[in-house]
């Protein structure tokens, strides 16, 4: 909200909220963004990476885009 501008003050007619034991046992923690890429060093066939360089710019992303595939 913060990057798109839309931070608003908490209205002083705003209504007090007690959060209590029974809330805080089932609190958790949620990720908010997606988590990092990881880098990694690959050693590949030169044809599968000439196959792959053919569609032009993207290779890696298509690559990752495979082996996410096949991982699902």
């Amino acid at each position: 909200m913060k990057a798109k501008g839309d931070v608003r003050a908490t209205p002083s007619n705003a209504p007090e909220v007690e959060l209590d034991a029974a809330f805080w046992e089932k609190a958790r923690i949620v990720e908010t963004r997606p988590r990092r890429k990881s880098s990694v060093h690959l050693r590949l066939d030169p044809g599968t990476l000439e196959f792959f360089r053919s569609a032009g710019r993207g290779h890696l992303t298509r690559m990752a885009n495979v082996l996410k595939a096949y991982a699902e």
